[in-house]
């Protein structure tokens, strides 16, 4: 059978088959394996058919448990149903799926596997989420790169049909899931011509219907369930030949060769490894190579799983192998071998064979990269007289010495293979323009092709590496590309920083770095060892100026366009006026939704960027470059310090594969010190902010808005400013506190700036202006000293917009997107409370920009107090922080009736009694208790007595006073605990002093937040935001409602409004945004606000101040315009855009305080005016809703109607709400 050929990747290829099969999908969005469904989705709202003549209904739930009912749902009522899903997100389908599985219905769970969070969250591959779901009766069928995805895909749904057995269908999540290769797809008629149509039938009949009623899902008692379990058995029995019958089906059509376990390799091989997952193509080269010079050694590929057919194993592997390596991609801790090992061997042992060597080994945890030097290293292994087992590849374990040595390895990719790696700036657009690459190589040329994309730990603004391949013949090299054919920088700051970019060029390969630098310029930002290895490499080396190029284009600081014109231009990979009008084509089809101005932007780039580089003659002494003196070590607190050496500085040098397994011994439970952000300075923004001292109105809103801390206000002593470096500006305070008192400064970093232009557009008298950040270098300094050496005055510190900003900030230099709303709000509650909060953050966004490991973007204050922050998981983050509050409010509590004891102490000393009292009258006051606490334990440290200062005082006259007649007694005793080693008095004063001082972190109240998003509070976790807040504890709730899931790739949430277009809601949602204040209102005793920080400065930091010393729960929604907005002008216009929103009654502002109800006042605080107009052209300004126009143009006037009459609707109500309250 002739196929055609079509570039994707894995989640493409498994929604690409899996449309055609299914009736329902019930979903809820996970990394990675939302493309699946948003792919299903989209195709539904074009009308795409499946086998069965439909379109696909697509129904988006609150949680993957709710998905999971959804899809047993459907099942039962007799449609065809299928789900996508990944890591906690299939371990929460878990009971669903033993239901499913034990009811015998034919569904897929198309899993692009994922690690499940343990010390740390990790979004990427491995398969430790299957086989926590091996006892759930599923079937389950593998698959090792994109081609088997797609080919084998239709067997999982096939034999679950006739089988009657569910299947998860898993492949590598990301490796596999996010590589782009060039597949041979299916013909629909022939997926439909395989289809046993009897087993539908039969399934429809079996359904639940009142016409023909049964009961399923029964109870059942310990009498009868066990031998009704086993009743299932012959399906399982039955089902290897059905997937073998289907496997020779696929074979027929195909001309492939599937079988229940491949052998691939010498047919005579005495060493086998046995896999399954994208190993097995890195396994398959390697091989090709070993073989080729002479040794033999095979590989057999694991692909139904389960069931575990060990016969059909055991005839796989060659009968003259004596040793098997046994390769898990899972860990699970204290078991005798991991799953596949264990299984390998029972099949061995059951079979009676005993004259193998097997031994087990783990790889590639959290996608970490397994090249062929790691399957080179498993080989050695198995030469050896007695193989190590229980070994691990690519890492090096220098704890538990489990790790195999790894030599440097051959190329083992296929010949003629061109390698191109290009280093990106998250949200710079280069990951999209390479997908574009080769999407247009891929489907243009006869080349094979394949695509992986790897990325840090931030949101934009991290670090990107794209690895391209292409080829003539098929590629299958699922691992990174070290040495290049072509190699791009597309951020000038990687070459200060002195990334590994040049090393990744092979000998006499292209290097092309994107800067404003002359020749002279490059010379001199170019460390030694660049230089060496370009020269002795004869590396043809180039420069492009997109930078400034695209900002005279329009298109801001996008130059994907430009730089990805370059690399055809450069590379030659297929006629240059083919591939720029391809180019072309591309961009019309990705930006027409954004409007034809931008489309023609990005036109224009193409154009210029073909004929935009400089080739650079490289100078004949770059031979012998000599290295600088390296900087000097970093100082801070010792433990902080250690861990940014250790790991923070190797990762951001994209160097943490190298870390062994020591440098996280001291971290061995996922703690990691705060603050260590302040030293990655990594220096990406291409403009920062200069200050105009005499513009400037001193209202400190810059920094009130500023989403990573960079630009800040000081106010200064004489010393202080005296003692500032000479590039500092320093004023006088014109007006209000501190004026005649204080020096005025602002403090830019532009290492920690990310260009992202809102407190220059946020400034209301124009007194910051955009420059080239080397411009700024000097201020750098100002920066450090100003933070380091310039104290908080309080008395200018107080809780106003202007006050607030002299506060430190104990949330800076995340790794959130630029101009991010989120980190804003974020930050301006460290300053009011960070010294003594608690942050529960949901997964999401605000974890990743606020949890990257030993990258903390939390800091401390100069006595080392801040934030202690923890995630626990995304559904359960309201539980989880109520938990953190119920914990230490025990400790509190404890202490409290200690103090109490401690007062009534007849001896106790009497300040300490008044202290100790006053601690107890300020207990939930957090700003009194604050002074209260630390009173409290200056006195009690004083108060408790060393042993010997106690015999030294009852040998004075003054015990007589005390003790009377009992002073010798008391003396005796005092001398006899010296005698036995013990340090104070144990009399009942001091015992309790000791006893609540060896606890005093506890004394102080703290405060209690609970971070997270929308996709959070409004769906997954809305049962425990709920809880929560009806509990009556007190903890304070903050919703960063970006109305879309970010994190994930921007589905629609409850909180999405009508007519918005997100994933899952292609053709616009329908439904209103759900109301989550006024459901929390409907309580009485929640504190509830809504707010927005650029539209009303004042009322979010009122709302904050008043939840935060409201006695209760208290419930915040913040406005958060989201890069998925695509709002014009970009991020740059975050906070213009809130206040438009709010002006035109997108979103209103209030404030719902019960405290005031119980002083007789109005509750309920409507702070929005009415709508002052132009509803339609706010919506128009963002892509999120303008795209809708284009593509379904009359639905989107519709519900673009709707949605501004509901608006209208919803400020009548609060109106309302008002007026009701006042009664």
């Amino acid at each position: 059978m002739a196929r055609k050929f079509k570039t994707m990747d894995g989640n493409n290829a498994a929604a690409y088959v899996s449309y055609a099969f299914t009736e329902v999908a019930g979903i809820y969005p996970i990394t990675p394996s939302s493309p699946m469904a948003d792919y299903v989705d989209q195709w539904a709202a074009q009308g795409q058919k499946n086998i069965f003549g439909t379109t696909v209904k697509v129904i988006e739930m609150q949680s993957e448990a709710g998905a999971a009912g959804t899809v047993h749902g459907s099942l039962n009522a007799g449609a065809l149903t299928t789900t996508y899903t990944a890591s906690q997100g299939l371990l929460l389908m878990i009971p669903n799926m033993y239901k499913i599985a034990g009811e015998l219905l034919p569904s897929v769970f198309h899993v692009s596997a994922r690690t499940v969070a343990a010390q740390s969250l990790n979004i990427f591959g491995d398969h430790s989420d299957v086989m926590a779901c091996r006892q759930t009766g599923f079937a389950m069928l593998a698959e090792s790169n994109v081609q088997e995805v797609m080919d084998l895909s239709a067997v999982a749904h096939l034999s679950a049909i006739k089988g009657r057995v569910p299947f998860i269908n898993f492949f590598d999540g990301f490796r596999t899931s996010h590589e782009i290769q060039k597949v041979a797809i299916w013909d629909y008629k022939d997926l439909g011509e395989m289809v046993d149509m009897d087993a539908v039938n039969a399934f429809r009949a079996r359904a639940l219907n009142p016409e023909h009623p049964t009961m399923r899902g029964s109870h059942e008692n310990g009498d009868i369930f066990f031998q009704h379990r086993e009743a299932a058995n012959k399906y399982y029995d039955a089902l290897p030949e059905i997937v073998e019958e289907y496997m020779g089906k696929v074979n027929a059509k195909l001309g492939t060769n599937y079988q229940l376990f491949n052998y691939y390799g010498a047919p005579d091989a005495d060493r086998v490894i046995i896999a399954m997952g994208s190993i097995c193509d890195v396994a398959e080269e390697v091989i090709d190579y070993m073989n080729a010079h002479g040794e033999k050694v095979g590989l057999i590929k694991v692909r139904l799983y389960r069931p575990f057919r060990a016969d059909k194993l055991l005839a796989a592997i060659p009968a003259t192998a004596k040793k098997i390596a046994v390769l898990d991609r899972t860990k699970e801790p204290g078991a005798l071998g991991d799953p596949l090992h264990l299984d390998v061997i029972t099949a061995l042992a059951n079979a009676g064979i005993t004259d193998k060597v097997v031994v087990g080994g783990r790889y590639g945890l959290g996608s970490k990269d397994t090249p062929p030097r790691s399957v080179f290293a498993v080989y050695e292994n198995l030469a050896q007289a007695q193989p190590k087992n229980h070994f691990t590849v690519g890492i090096v374990d220098d704890v538990t010495n489990s790790s195999l040595e790894e030599k440097s390895a051959p190329n083992t990719a296929a010949e003629g293979t061109i390698e191109c790696k290009f280093w990106g700036l998250g949200g710079d657009g280069t990951v999209g323009a390479n997908k574009n690459s080769i999407k247009i190589i891929g489907d243009h040329t006869d080349k094979y092709v394949q695509a992986y994309f790897q990325y840090d730990s931030k949101k934009t603004g991290g670090v990107t590496i794209s690895h391209l391949r292409f080829g003539d013949k098929a590629i299958r090299s699922p691992y990174y590309i070290n040495k290049a054919d072509f190699v791009a920088c597309h951020n000038p700051s990687y070459v200060t920083k002195d990334f590994p970019m040049v090393r990744d060029v092979k000998p006499g390969g292209v290097f092309m770095i994107n800067c404003q630098w002359s020749a002279e310029e490059l010379d001199h930002h170019l460390s030694a060892g660049a230089k060496r290895y370009i020269a002795e490499n004869n590396i043809q080396l180039y420069t492009i100026n997109a930078i400034d190029l695209a900002a005279q284009i329009g298109m801001g600081k996008r130059t994907n366009t430009i730089l990805q014109s370059a690399f055809f231009s450069l590379a030659k990979v297929m006629p240059e006026a083919e591939a720029i009008q391809y180019m072309k084509d591309a961009a019309t089809h990705s930006y027409l939704k954004k409007g034809q101005d931008v489309v023609d932007m990005n036109h224009k780039a193409i154009d210029a960027g073909a004929t935009a580089y400089v080739k650079i003659d490289v100078p004949a002494d770059w031979k012998d470059a000599k290295d600088e003196p390296k900087a000097s070590k970093h100082s801070g607190p010792a433990k902080l310090v250690d861990m940014v050496d250790t790991i923070l500085d190797p990762v951001s040098r994209m160097d943490g594969d190298s870390l062994p397994v020591s440098a996280f011994v001291p971290h061995a439970d996922g703690t990691f010190e705060l603050g260590a952000a302040a030293y990655e300075k990594r220096g990406v923004a291409v403009v920062v902010p200069t200050w105009d001292t005499s513009k400037c109105i001193q209202c400190n809103q810059c920094s009130y808005v500023c989403p990573h801390a960079t630009i800040r206000p000081f106010a200064l002593n004489e010393e202080e400013a005296k003692n500032a470096p000479d590039a500092a500006k320093i004023v006088d305070i014109k007006a209000g506190k501190g004026k005649g008192q204080y020096k005025f400064s602002i403090a830019i970093s532009p290492l920690d700036c990310m260009g992202c232009h809102v407190c220059a557009n946020t400034c209301p008298v124009d007194a910051l202006t955009m420059v080239p950040q080397e411009d700024e270098a000097a201020q750098q300094d100002v920066f450090n000293y100003m933070v380091g050496n310039v104290s908080v005055k309080e008395d200018v510190s107080d809780l106003t917009v202007k006050g607030s900003q002299f506060k430190k900030p104990l949330l800076e230099f995340s790794g959130s997107c630029a101009g991010c709303a989120e980190t804003a709000y974020a930050r301006l509650i460290t300053q009011l409370f960070g010294e003594r909060m608690y942050i529960s953050n949901a997964t999401g966004c605000s974890s990743i920009w606020g949890g990257p490991a030993a990258t903390s973007p939390y800091a401390t204050t100069a006595d080392g107090k801040g934030p202690a922050w923890a995630n626990s998981l995304f559904e359960d983050n309201a539980e989880h922080g109520l938990g953190m509050y119920l914990g230490q409010k025990a400790i509190r509590e404890r202490l409290a009736a200690k103090t109490r004891d401690l007062i009534a102490v007849p001896h106790t000393y009497q300040p300490l009694k008044d202290a100790a009292q006053k601690w107890l009258d300020t207990m939930e006051d957090g700003q009194a208790n604050a002074g209260a606490t630390k009173e409290y334990v200056k006195l009690l440290e004083e108060s408790i007595m060393p042993v010997d200062a106690c015999i030294a005082f009852i040998s004075s006259p003054e015990a007589d006073k005390v003790f009377g007649d009992k002073k010798g007694q008391m003396l005796a005793h005092a001398q006899e605990l010296k005698a036995s080693g013990a340090q104070y008095c144990d009399c009942d004063a001091c015992k309790l002093v000791k006893e609540i001082l060896d606890e005093k972190d506890y004394l102080s109240k703290k405060s209690v937040w609970i971070f997270g998003g929308d996709g959070w509070a409004y769906d997954i976790g809305y049962g425990g935001v709920d809880h929560v807040l009806a509990s009556g504890e007190d903890v304070n709730i903050f919703v960063f409602d970006t109305e879309v899931y970010s994190n994930t790739g921007g589905q629609a949430s409850k909180a999405s409004n009508i007519g918005q277009v997100a994933q899952f809601a292609a053709a616009g949602k329908v439904m209103p945004k759900k109301s989550l204040a006024e459901i929390a209102m409907t309580y009485g005793y929640v504190y509830v606000a809504q707010v927005a920080m650029g539209a009303n400065p004042n009322q979010t930091l009122k709302a904050i101040a008043e939840a935060e010393a409201y006695h209760g729960p208290s419930l915040i929604i913040g406005y958060a315009p989201c890069e998925m907005h695509s709002i014009k002008g970009g991020m740059a216009n975050c906070q213009s855009e809130i206040k438009k929103a709010v002006d035109c009654g997108y979103w209103n502002m209030f404030r719902f305080n019960p405290d005031l109800k119980k002083e007789g006042k109005n509750p309920f605080t409507l702070d929005s005016k009415a709508p002052a107009g132009g509803y339609q052209e706010f919506l128009m300004n963002e892509a999120r809703y303008s795209s809708l126009t284009r593509s379904f143009p009359e639905r989107a006037k519709e519900l673009f109607a709707a949605s501004e009459e509901a608006a209208k609707a919803r400020y009548e109500k609060l109106t309302r709400l008002q007026k009701m309250f006042e009664a």
